[in-house]
């Protein structure tokens, strides 16, 4: 089993900045992609970014030149640092990872509980 824990969310004034982190924890083996998700109220959830274990990214349109996804492999630790934030980007942000078994190198997605960024003037 693999839980991941978020923190950094709150509340910003549009234009203004969060940074969120994921941390991994429990028998991990290999993690191979980390990414986060996001859901605002009255829509489905959607792919914010997420990165590989070498390091390659991928960003939705929408956050494009704005949020940067990182992780530190020796932590088990992703993190997505939000810049020029708006209204838009307020949702519940969930950070996931896909990661493999050791014994029988099965591979299996694991999700975090969400943090809460809202987006307010």
């Amino acid at each position: 089993q693999v839980q991941l824990v978020e923190s950094g969310g709150g509340l910003v004034q549009p234009g203004g900045s969060l940074r969120l982190s994921c941390a991994a924890s429990g028998s991990i083996f290999i993690i191979n992609a980390m990414r986060w998700y996001r859901q605002a109220p009255g829509k489905q959830r959607e792919l914010v970014a997420g990165i590989t274990s070498g390091g390659f990214t991928n960003y939705a349109d929408s956050v494009k030149g704005r949020f940067t996804i990182s992780r530190e492999n020796a932590k088990n630790t992703v993190y997505l640092q939000m810049n020029s934030l708006t209204t838009g980007d307020t949702a519940v942000y969930y950070c996931n990872c896909v990661h493999i078994r050791r014994n029988d190198y099965s591979v299996r997605e694991y999700w975090g509980q969400g943090t809460q960024v809202t987006v307010s003037s």
